[in-house]
């Protein structure tokens, strides 16, 4: 399977096709396992599009640009996105990346749909260019909240690293369990070893340690120091940002990886139109793929949509998201203004507390729904 699309510092191959940029992190210190499935689903989706004749008989073309998990670097693929002549951007995975290109694409008047970047306050005021298809963090994580209270879990210790993003989440936990009689402890791991982070959850009677930190470092240590502390064995561990849901934590963590719920944008059971698009993702990354490939497909998707019904012009592109109403991979996608988010929001999808099963760690057990 071939899809017209364009590698850093790659040429226009067809004069005639519409440029989409694609912000992706590809390499380290990004989350390039991410980032891979993520550019899967986009690079599916254009390809199935140019196969029943692109927009008005012209082919989409995908602009990827590595932004590797940096901000600066993003903000900068924007400005050249928009210099090459972009109708609209795709993309981006990590939080604080997201933030920064949907920042730019504002200043330029440049649509941008968000693909995985969870940060409610992905820009700093309502805007009119910039939509999202995953849910914002505030409703993923109260709804992971909810699950550890189902549980039985209010003893709740969080493993944290300097972050907008990671701070962001623990505030959101703090917030939904302390009513519910719940308490957040944080670790810092920045002053402590992964060994001195099991004394403090003993010395704290935390039932639970959520993981808020880097993957694969801190969180793989910490997960292997855990495991093998006799006094923690009943401890249950979590990853609401999702570490757990990629090939590599298996690969790294073995069985140790396996019972660490965490969240994953995916229903119950694909329909047909999800079913088949899970196909030909599969076929393109060679293992099943992630909730990320899927949020990659279904911006392309949309854009598609945007496009047809309003063409190239980037002021007209960017007004029709509140009348967007297509079939997704995973439902049906709509935009509206969300109450305390101030970008055009597909509230919502769905949302699952899944874990890799202990018997089979490359088998997902559904804990929860939201």
């Amino acid at each position: 399977m071939t899809t017209p699309s364009s590698k850093p510092g790659a040429e226009r191959a067809d004069a005639s096709a519409i440029r989409i940029g694609a912000l992706v992190p590809l390499t380290r210190p990004g989350w390039a396992e991410a980032g891979r499935h993520l550019l899967a689903g986009l690079e599916v989706a254009v390809h199935e599009v140019n196969n029943v004749g692109g927009i008005d008989g012209r082919p989409l073309e995908l602009v990827v640009r590595d932004t590797a998990a940096d901000p600066q670097r993003a903000a900068a693929a924007v400005d050249e996105l928009a210099r090459l002549g972009a109708a609209a951007l795709a993309g981006e995975y990590h939080s604080v990346v997201g933030r920064a290109a949907a920042a730019r694409a504002d200043a330029l008047g440049l649509p941008f749909l968000c693909s995985s970047a969870v940060l409610d306050a992905l820009t700093e005021q309502p805007t009119q260019w910039v939509a999202r298809l995953a849910p914002a963090q505030s409703h993923g994580w109260r709804i992971y909240a909810d699950f550890l209270l189902g549980a039985g879990h209010s003893r709740i210790a969080v493993a944290t690293e300097p972050s907008v993003y990671w701070a962001s989440g623990a505030r959101i936990l703090r917030d939904h369990l302390a009513p519910r009689g719940g308490t957040v402890i944080e670790l810092d791991t920045r002053a402590l070893t992964p060994d001195a982070v099991c004394d403090e959850l003993v010395d704290n009677r935390a039932t639970a340690l959520l993981l808020l930190v880097g993957h694969p470092e801190p969180a793989v240590s910490i997960v292997n120091s855990v495991r093998r502390d006799r006094r923690l064995a009943e401890i249950v561990i979590g990853a609401p940002a999702g570490q757990p849901e990629f090939a590599e934590w298996a690969t790294l963590l073995g069985e140790e990886g396996a019972a660490i719920p965490f969240l994953r944008y995916l229903p119950e059971h694909l329909g047909s139109h999800g079913a088949r698009v899970g196909a030909a993702l599969r076929e393109r990354l060679a293992e099943t793929p992630s909730f990320v490939a899927f949020e990659g497909y279904d911006t392309i998707t949309v854009l598609a949509e945007v496009l047809r019904s309003h063409g190239t012009d980037r002021a007209r592109t960017a007004e029709p998201w509140s009348r967007v109403d297509v079939e997704g991979t995973r439902g049906r996608i709509r935009f509206s203004r969300t109450p305390g988010i101030d970008v055009w929001q597909w509230a919502w999808p769905p949302v699952q507390v899944v874990d890799r099963d202990p018997a089979q760690p490359d088998r997902f057990r559904i804990l929860h729904t939201g």
